[in-house]
């Protein structure tokens, strides 16, 4: 007898591994390597895999359909942009302060109560979101219990602050 499907996805599941269609390895591979810090775990011909951790891959660059091309127009449907979570505030403080290094600009930064936001683009002009998610004992709830997000504007002296905070 088979198992009937749950009106709703498990919990458990992840969303894994993104592929991104870059026009060009050589000029997106520094970006997501040498900025944000991903590992280089594989590389093939037309693709680089990368990593955090040792995992497989979380981000791959593509040229399989896209070398040499263009960012989408805007007005365009596609990916809007890929999400990039980190574990504590302190290491998207650390990702900041890489971004500021390398002369990055941010397309926006917000406090979204649940977690809070940087907005970017990479080489070939994908939208890319570092993040971190406050614990969740401490999202804003409205009066029914359900999250109440909001989109304020996230402080980034007080992120890049985080830095000069000594680790237990």
């Amino acid at each position: 007898m088979s198992e009937k499907p749950a009106s709703t996805i498990d919990p458990g599941v992840r969303i894994g591994h993104v592929h991104l269609k870059v026009a060009d390895l050589e000029r997106a591979v520094p970006f997501y390597r040498d900025i944000l810090g991903f590992e280089e775990t594989y590389r093939r011909p037309g693709a680089v895999f990368m990593s955090a951790g040792g995992y497989h891959h979380h981000i791959a660059l593509n040229t399989w359909e896209s070398r040499g091309g263009q960012p989408p127009a805007p007005g365009t449907t596609g990916l809007y942009h890929i999400a990039i979570l980190y574990p504590t505030r302190r290491l998207l403080a650390d990702a900041l302060r890489r971004l500021i290094d390398a002369g990055i600009p941010l397309d926006g930064a917000s406090d979204h109560g649940v977690s809070e936001a940087l907005y970017l683009r990479d080489f070939d002009d994908n939208g890319v979101e570092l993040y971190w998610d406050r614990p969740r004992e401490e999202w804003p709830r409205d009066e029914s219990g359900g999250i109440k997000m909001k989109t304020e504007p996230l402080n980034l002296r007080d992120l890049l602050a985080e830095l000069e905070t000594e680790v237990a």
